[in-house]
């Protein structure tokens, strides 16, 4: 499969500016983060990749669309897939919101309260883990398949530290 940081979100933004939590419940890319997720477009576009599992974090939706547009894939929400519960980023938003900002996308399969729980166990978030590689060790297209995550469960999944809108192939 691919992994696929986010790319810059808001809080990302504003946090390295100033080292504290700005503050913003699931923010959307900034301008610079926009830009990048449609050059990954170019980066990624030529890849054999059929399906794109996504976070339903706005942030990562936004980073899978310019990419699923010109792949002509419509995403698949994983909730598996978000970030650890630490900030105010990392607060999501209901599934009826997310619904209407993405009427394309199904939402469905997330409770109300899809988010973890601050502040989320590393113990928790590796469960998680545990259970996407369950998951795609049953997939037989694993292998053309995108996934959009996050910074702590990239980490817990494959070891690396990924910046925003890095990605690489990664064998279960």
């Amino acid at each position: 499969m691919i992994i696929l940081r986010h790319c810059e979100s808001e809080f990302n933004r504003l946090y390295n500016q100033t080292g504290r939590d700005p503050n913003l419940a699931d923010p959307g890319l900034s301008a610079a983060g926009k830009t990048h997720a449609d050059q990954l477009v170019y980066a990624l576009g030529h890849l054999p990749i059929t399906r794109i599992l996504v976070s339903p974090f706005t942030r990562a939706l936004q980073t899978a669309t310019p990419l699923a547009r010109a792949l002509n894939i419509t995403p698949e929400i994983s909730p598996l897939l978000r970030e650890r519960g630490l900030y105010s980023c990392d607060i999501g938003t209901e599934p009826s919101t997310l619904a209407c900002d993405w009427p394309h996308l199904d939402f469905a399969g997330l409770d109300g309260t899809w988010w973890s729980p601050q502040p989320e166990s590393d113990q928790h978030m590796q469960k998680r883990v545990q259970l996407f590689r369950q998951f795609m060790a049953t997939q037989p297209d694993a292998d053309q398949t995108l996934v959009v995550s996050h910074w702590w469960f990239l980490l817990g999944l494959c070891g690396d530290s990924l910046e925003n809108g890095d990605w690489l192939r990664y064998d279960l």
